[in-house]
């Protein structure tokens, strides 16, 4: 391996010598160049045997190239340099034929070991993907802590690889496992999501496997299984921690025979499907207390992804905070901006609900102050009240009428002798409905004729609620 030659692209005079400098000593023979066109001809000229190119170029991107290598050399390797580190960054680096991405700063003897790997590594299977447009990407954030996830998502969208994501609620585990399956090879089938967590023990098999008729009290006619559903694409199972043991048993079959039984099916149905799972609990202590399958973990786990708390990224606050305010503009409400020092005071914040709860103080922001410019003290003031709204309390004798009174007087009482509404009645009535059909839900065990008629509503109605809040059921008795 030493003695190959590596051709190194990038404007940043510091970085090409630190680059020819480490890999030199490693025994290879480095070309340095600032420009692509530079680095273009030598690899016409059929010269080197790995190309290290930052994405931003004086001439040309960096990305934009690779395609071009590919065409001509499909074996030649690409470690692909960004100080941009976004996912997007990431994801086009993979889609266009990357071996690997890494964000600026880098460490030397993490990319050393990459080279190594890259020079080695049979690349004769290319194929040339259809690039990924430019559009908003469900991930944001740049912090180091959000890179690493970025770099196991862009290796992992191409692959069947069953996949274990672990982090807090709130953090964002589904928009994850959409994001590997909205830019996956599996793209074009379904993408079937299933909180687990929600599901009653007596029907989670039927949930996922289905059922045949006559299989048990209720079951009037056959019902296809969320893996019958997904067949073809990805199966997102959320709260995996949750599932009953038998439950676990008949997944771990799955996952070993590419098969299952319907509940009172005789015969096992093949199914091709990815499965992500997800979870906020510890597994491994879970399998020592007898609670979780150790096979099926790690028959799960072949690849994990952590996705880190909202207090381990900071720094991605502010991006955060914008993403959200644009949000809300999208829906119908008045466009508001938050101020440095509000900025900073959220970056102060604990954040225990993660980014969910900061994505609901915003929406909260937004919609009950009429200021164009949210300073420091309100957002103290709602802050403030977050431990008091999360901490369990004493419901009795308190209308409910009165707590949604109180929060929208806080919006009229800021407005003055000038009230504009923006969107707040459609806001306040999406705020409600889904937790209320949630619950009416649960109590009917997922029977929506009966959760239909105790809202007062009829079921094509219903229908359609469940499709536009995307709420999951769990279907019981028809």
């Amino acid at each position: 391996m030493a003695g190959e030659t590596i051709l190194i692209a990038d404007d940043d005079q510091g970085i090409r010598t630190v680059l020819q400098g480490a890999l030199a000593r490693e025994g290879f023979d480095v070309r340095v160049t600032s420009n692509a066109s530079t680095l273009w001809n030598w690899i016409s000229a059929g010269d080197g045997q790995l190309v290290i190119t930052d994405v931003v170029l004086p001439d040309e991107s960096g990305l934009d190239l690779i395609p071009k290598i590919k065409k001509i050399r499909p074996n030649l390797q690409v470690i692909v340099l960004s100080a941009q580190n976004t996912v997007l960054t990431a994801l086009r680096a993979s889609q266009r034929g990357a071996f690997d991405y890494l964000p600026k700063p880098f460490d030397l003897v993490e990319l050393t070991n990459i080279v190594k790997k890259a020079l080695s590594f049979d690349n004769s299977n290319y194929t040339n993907k259809k690039d990924i447009e430019e559009e908003e990407l469900p991930l944001i954030g740049r912090s180091p802590a959000m890179q690493e996830v970025y770099r196991v998502v862009a290796r992992l969208i191409n692959t069947d690889l069953t996949i274990l994501i672990n982090g807090e609620s709130g953090t964002g585990k589904e928009l994850v496992a959409r994001c590997l399956h909205e830019y996956g090879k599996r793209k074009n089938f379904p993408f079937i999501a299933v909180n687990v967590a929600a599901i009653p023990k007596e029907l989670i098999e039927s949930e996922l496997f289905g059922h045949e008729k006559g299989s048990f009290t209720g079951a009037t006619s056959r019902k296809s299984g969320r893996f019958e559903q997904a067949e073809g694409g990805t199966l997102f199972l959320d709260e995996i921690g949750d599932m009953p043991q038998e439950a676990q048993t008949r997944l771990l079959r799955v996952l070993q025979e590419g098969e299952y039984l319907s509940v009172g099916g005789a015969t096992p149905i093949k199914t091709n499907v990815r499965v992500v799972a997800a979870t906020h609990r510890d597994l491994p202590l879970m399998i020592k207390t007898g609670e979780f399958r150790e096979d099926l973990y790690y028959r799960l786990n072949v690849v994990p992804i952590r996705i880190p708390p909202l207090r381990e990224r900071v720094s991605d606050i502010p991006e955060l905070v914008q993403h959200f305010l644009s949000n809300c503009s999208k829906d119908g409400l008045t466009t508001k901006i938050i101020d440095k020092l509000a900025v900073e005071r959220l970056q102060k914040y604990d954040w225990p609900g993660n980014v969910r709860e900061l994505e609901n103080l915003i929406y909260r922001l937004v919609v009950l102050y009429s200021e164009n410019e949210i300073g420091i003290e309100i957002v103290d003031s709602e802050l403030v009240q977050s431990p008091k709204i999360e901490a369990p309390v004493d419901l009795d004798g308190i209308v409910f009428e009165d707590v949604a009174e109180h929060y929208i007087k806080k919006h009229f009482e800021a407005l003055k002798d000038e009230p504009s509404i923006n969107g707040l009645y459609n806001t306040i009535i999406k705020t409600i409905e889904k937790p209320l059909i949630t619950s009416c839900l649960e109590v009917t065990k997922g029977n929506q004729i009966k959760a239909a008629e105790i809202l007062g509503i009829n079921r094509n109605t219903l229908r359609k609620k469940l499709k536009e809040l995307n709420i999951t059921i769990s279907r019981g008795v028809k």
